[in-house]
């Protein structure tokens, strides 16, 4: 016989890696709520508030926003293959994990993915993209991430949509990792597919993928010729199950995950926009100042840094795992390793959501000066915090 299987207690974690990040305890309560059926009525008014309180933060009145069952990797798929037939060519900016993924999906829908790359932590520049979009002939759609989490890289898109309309695709934008953390402005910046994941700046658990399709787009989504080759991220068949006065059956939802999106999207909106964003830059400045000290140089591209994630070259002479082992084991910090080319080169630290917070900015910069200091790394004992807590000060 196996042996019983105890309670559940795990570990106390200070998560600062690139997600989850820590969620707030009104989100947790949310999760323990009864539940409702998915189609019963007062679920179907909660999924009315859950949509109105995304468009919020997406920063749209696109009719068709939704929370898409899955995780941020679903909200990607879903958005590309609604759109995508086959023989569409898409441009796709690849300059990390991400924007390689999207290319992988589009070549998996049987389009035509034409991949603008550039070195990982650089931005794609509108010029070349423009370039790219006069050779390409018609284009279907142009696929760019935000947010790369991979490398901390910031991408602008405020001129991405006009650009994307004078030649007639439709621009999709990956906002994983930036949604509630920094501007996404989906109207502003004529953006036609939006997704994210809730377990980053929403600091809300994984398993849920914010979704918002242009009328335009999802006019492209209803008008296929062929049918989507995903019959769960169907977004034609979703739409009927979202939409008010339809709520066609199509999957079971996750009810308590829709409980606990709703709560976290309260929180945002209780915060302000403007002061949530205000608050991730200041902690990253403090961040970034104090690990400057300890000689981490930022991967990004410089004035195109998130604040949400920051990438960090790791000092030579530093073991970065041990770093990261030490943390986890001794102090119950996660921070996290690179990815693909940056594997062992960089950290990558997630100041997101509930991580956000000046607390936690001491609390980590403290203890990698305990590490840095018994390995001999570095003999500037306090230097980081000092440098941090001066950025603090003269924040505005």
């Amino acid at each position: 016989m196996s042996k019983p299987v105890s309670e559940l207690v795990p570990s106390p974690r200070l998560l600062l890696g690139p997600g989850p990040s820590l969620v707030h305890p009104r989100v947790l309560r949310a999760m323990s709520t009864p539940l409702l059926g998915h189609l019963d009525p007062e679920f179907l008014t909660i999924m009315n508030e859950v949509q109105a309180l995304l468009r919020t933060v997406f920063q749209t009145d696109n009719p068709f926003t939704i929370a898409v069952s899955g995780t941020g990797s679903a909200g990607m798929e879903a958005a590309l293959v609604n759109l995508i037939e086959p023989g569409d060519t898409v441009i796709v900016g690849v300059n990390g994990v991400f924007g390689a993924r999207m290319a992988d999906i589009v070549g998996r829908a049987g389009g035509k993915a034409v991949k603008i790359e550039v070195p990982w932590g650089q931005i794609i520049d509108p010029h070349r993209l423009e370039d790219a979009l006069k050779q390409a002939g018609s284009v279907k759609a142009v696929a760019l991430v935000h947010a790369e989490t991979s490398t901390g890289a910031h991408q602008p898109m405020e001129e991405i949509g006009p650009l994307c309309r004078r030649y007639g695709a439709l621009l999709v934008a990956d906002a994983v990792t930036s949604l509630a953390g920094v501007p996404v402005r989906v109207d502003a910046w004529g953006i036609d597919a939006c997704y994210s994941g809730t377990q980053k700046c929403l600091s809300c658990p994984p398993g849920l993928a914010p979704l918002t399709l242009s009328p335009r787009a999802l006019a492209v989504v209803k008008g296929r010729k062929t049918k989507v080759q995903s019959w769960y991220l169907d977004l034609s068949m979703i739409a009927d199950y979202w939409a008010e006065g339809k709520r066609a059956y199509h999957h079971t939802a996750p009810i308590s995950m829709i409980y606990a999106l709703r709560e976290a999207l309260r929180i945002v909106v209780e915060e302000g926009l403007e002061a949530r964003f205000d608050r991730h830059d200041r902690n990253s400045a403090a961040l970034m100042a104090g690990l400057a000290t300890l000689g981490c140089e930022p991967q990004a591209q410089a004035g195109h840094r998130l604040p949400t994630l920051n990438c960090v070259r790791v000092p030579a002479g530093v073991d970065e795992a041990i770093v990261r082992k030490t943390l986890l084991a001794e102090f119950g910090i996660e921070i996290g390793g690179g990815l693909g080319p940056l594997a062992g080169r960089v950290w990558r630290i997630g100041l997101m959501g509930e991580s956000s917070r000046h607390e936690h900015v001491v609390t980590l910069l403290s203890t990698l000066e305990q590490i840095f200091g018994q390995h001999g790394w570095t003999k500037q004992s306090g230097a980081a915090l000092t440098a941090a807590l001066q950025a603090y000060a003269t924040a505005t």
